[in-house]
């Protein structure tokens, strides 16, 4: 499986030298928020810190920091800059000058990256992997497919689990594939904070999983494809045989994406899947962090 800090390598060690162009501060409205950051080589790019005339402004002069120049300072469509050989300051309006009209004012800071600087974007990108949320997709049928697609776009650690070796084959590369005969097992391995989407060609199989996902209170997500006859039928069947109740069935989300649009091709299920899940992971993450608060500040 590769991930964003293999992304990350391969970039850094095709360079040759690069530069770190990272938004240090924000006022206002702004693309890209504090702390956002890309990488500028001679010929190529990764990361974004919002497009824009902004981003163009900050990737010309980190190509300029890449070629021999002596230290100089000059004024750039509004934009302050200060400039010595390994070190740049942006200080850009977001207004009228520049061609966007976000209002508010970024400053962007341009480093140029020796082993020092790559060591800690490495060691920052690989702690960020080890916390992103995971999304454990149950079934790698076509609307799994898609699903795991669409989310390989988003800062989410996607896992697809199948009882079938064939479904799992062409999965996109950034995804983890298990393959096991009890996937139910994975649901009660996961960690806390976690997504469930279960969309496996057998029903029966679905309401397996959906029961062991429900039977935990740390979840952010429990979401199952399907019709309103296929979650009545799941819903007698839970608080019947496996002595569910009705809030943990509650917090089921069926079907996944919602029924708002009526269309039911694999792709369009799943960008409002994933985007649902997405929207169910910060907000679970918002609420832990505001728990967390207060134990902090009794703790202090």
């Amino acid at each position: 499986m590769n991930s964003k800090v293999q992304e990350l390598k391969v970039f850094l060690g095709k360079a040759g030298s690069a530069a770190l162009v990272e938004v240090a501060a924000t006022k206002g409205s702004t693309p890209r928020e504090a702390g956002a950051f890309m990488l500028v080589s001679a010929s190529a790019i990764f990361g974004t810190i919002g497009g824009g005339q902004l981003e163009y402004m900050a990737i010309d002069k980190a190509r300029q920091m890449l070629r021999p120049l002596s230290p100089h300072k000059g004024e750039d469509k509004g934009a302050r800059i200060e400039v010595d050989e390994i070190c740049a300051t942006l200080d850009v309006p977001l207004g009228p000058e520049i061609g966007q009209c976000c209002g508010g004012r970024v400053e962007v800071l341009i480093r140029l990256v020796d082993a020092s600087l790559e060591h800690e974007l490495i060691a920052n990108a690989e702690l960020e992997e080890a916390h992103l949320p995971h999304v454990y997709l149950f079934g790698g049928g076509h609307v799994g497919r898609a699903l795991a697609a669409s989310l390989t776009l988003l800062p989410v650690h996607v896992v697809v689990i199948e009882t079938r070796s064939e479904a799992l084959e062409g999965m996109p590369d950034t995804v983890e594939t298990r393959l096991t005969p009890m996937p139910e097992a994975v649901v009660r391995e996961a960690p806390a904070g976690s997504a469930f989407a279960i969309l496996t060609h057998d029903h029966a199989l679905d309401f397996l999983i959906v029961a062991e996902a429900l039977k935990r209170d740390d979840t952010a997500y429990v979401g199952m494809i399907g019709s309103k006859t296929k979650k009545a039928t799941f819903r007698n069947w839970f608080l019947k045989s496996v002595e569910g109740s009705d809030a943990q069935f509650g917090r089921l989300v069926s079907p996944i994406g919602g029924n708002a649009v009526k269309d039911k091709r694999p792709p369009v299920i799943a960008a409002l899947a994933a985007a649902e899940i997405m929207t169910a992971l910060v907000s679970h993450s918002t609420q832990a962090s505001a728990s967390a608060a207060p134990e902090k500040a009794m703790a202090g």
